[in-house]
């Protein structure tokens, strides 16, 4: 059976984005952000909610997904696999509370996904009242808002410290070993920014994916008001689902400094390169590679422990010089 996420008190103790980096485990943040006003507002209505947030809009279109009502709010493919379940639209964000105010009185509700949102960009007052100081300022911070809907198991590849801002959002983790185990889609061509888990957690007998069991018992799980946040570790796979008719969560991806030379996707263009120049080998040959990507990337033990500092050369420390080094040399043989 899935376990809580672990919880802490940001208010009750000293408390730094540094310490969820190096702890490298989902973590519950309850109340890290209960004191912003729009937090106060949801905590009253959603009309409320709603109200003020019309107020920082500046009309600039966002996306928005819309999902007929039989796919049960649902993001993802057709029957077929060979498209998504959705319609994709690009209004502004008073047109996506509006279209939500209307579909909260039928029966058969559409599901409506409006997803990151950068909010400098779309609500550029909402900023000054509502700051995370846990974080750099640079880094940006995006809204993602809907009525009931779910995203399947995804991963990001930065970290993640995401808010629930309005309504209720629950959140089943699974670590990132659990891959295999999760019957994850095609991985260039995805109805989210990133591949997806195709079952449904609730498929745990269906015989297409036996496995899917183990990884439900290797689940973590929170359910989050609004002023609560989470921190979700780069790779681990996030199924969220959002339970009331208006839901809003602010999100922020980050990269910390002390990682040099990475880019936006460093994991992702690696696994793409990996596959390009593995994927096809003899088993003898794969296991080969494996060997060396174990020993000189993987490994606990430094792979230059015993070659004079001076010439570790991309083996040493990721100066900006050997950054331009591993770059040319992946250029050169890319």
């Amino acid at each position: 059976m899935p376990t809580a996420i672990e919880e802490i008190l940001p208010s009750a103790e000293p408390f730094t984005a540094d310490r969820l980096v190096d702890g490298g485990r989902p973590v519950v943040l309850r109340g890290l952000c209960r004191h912003w006003p729009l937090v106060a507002l949801a905590k009253q209505s959603d009309t409320a909610f709603a109200q003020a947030l019309l107020g920082y809009d500046n009309g600039t279109p966002v996306d928005v997904l819309v999902m007929p009502p039989e796919e049960g709010g649902i993001v993802g493919y057709n029957a077929q696999l060979d498209s998504f379940n959705y319609k994709r639209f690009r209004v502004t964000l008073t047109q996506v509370l509006q279209r939500l105010a209307s579909y909260s009185r039928l029966e058969d509700t559409p599901g409506v996904a409006m997803q990151s949102a950068l909010i400098a960009d779309s609500l550029p007052g909402l900023l000054d009242e509502h700051a995370l100081p846990l974080l750099d300022a640079a880094v940006r911070p995006r809204l993602w808002m809907g009525n009931r809907v779910t995203t399947p198991a995804h991963f990001d590849s930065s970290h993640n410290l995401a808010v629930v801002v309005c309504g209720r959002r629950r959140f089943t983790l699974f670590p990132p070993e659990q891959v295999r185990n999760l019957y994850v889609g095609p991985l260039d061509f995805a109805p989210t920014a990133a591949a997806i888990s195709l079952p449904r957690l609730q498929d745990h007998a269906d015989p297409r994916y036996p496995r899917l069991r183990e990884a439900i018992e290797h689940a973590q799980v929170a359910e989050l008001e609004p002023g609560d946040a989470i921190y979700i570790p780069p790779v681990w796979w996030h199924h969220v689902e959002s339970l009331e008719q208006l839901n809003a969560l602010v999100n922020y991806w980050w990269r910390p400094e002390a990682y040099p030379g990475h880019v936006a996707e460093p994991g992702l263009d690696a696994l793409a390169h990996c596959i390009l120049a593995f994927k096809s080998l003899p088993d003898a040959e794969r296991a080969a590679w494996k060997a060396l990507l174990d020993h000189y990337v993987f490994g606990d033990e430094s792979p230059a422990a015993h070659i004079p500092e001076a010439r570790r050369g991309i083996l040493g420390p990721l100066t900006p010089e050997v950054v331009a080094k591993l770059r040319q040399l992946a250029g050169r043989h890319g």
